[in-house]
């Protein structure tokens, strides 16, 4: 998301993430396909480079689809990351100058198994049962229907 606000000026990087987020609220890859392609056609006119870049990384965001929905908020979010990175950068700026790599490696490292281990025993990602489903999808109840879902549309943004 970030890549495409930098194509968008400052005032209107809050309307074009909002329409961005109506992607991420779809329930399956084809209405999000067609979810991005109205947020495509609806910034094309006032910002073409944001709208040619959104169309080329169809795939790249879409990726998440696949995966259990309660995957989904985790997968596309990079929060995970940053945290792990700004915890890195702590510790390693305590430290300021270090005398040589194998050092700075042993420190990182050391920061990575810890945070490893606290991960694997208090704080679980992605819970055991929806891990499950990536190998034993759940059969689809026949009782009812589910009703075609379909994409918000924009109005062109003027």
């Amino acid at each position: 998301m970030r890549n495409l606000l930098a194509y968008v000026p400052k005032g209107d990087k809050s309307i074009v993430a909002a329409a961005l987020r109506t992607i991420f609220a779809q329930s399956n890859r084809e209405v999000a396909g067609q979810q991005l392609a109205e947020v495509v056609q609806a910034i094309r006119a006032r910002w073409t480079q944001a709208a040619e870049l959104l169309a080329e990384a169809e795939e790249d965001i879409l990726a998440y689809v696949p995966f259990p929905p309660e995957h989904w908020s985790r997968i596309y979010s990079t929060n995970p990351l940053e945290r792990l990175n700004k915890e890195i950068k702590r510790r390693t700026y305590v430290v300021g100058v270090f005398p040589d790599e194998a050092s700075v490696i042993r420190l990182v490292g050391s920061v990575l198994m810890e945070i490893a281990d606290e991960w694997q025993v208090s704080r679980r990602y992605f819970s055991q049962e929806s891990m499950r489903r990536l190998t034993d999808p759940e059969p689809l109840l026949a009782s009812e229907p589910e009703p075609e879902p379909a994409p918000f549309r924009l109005a062109p943004m003027h």
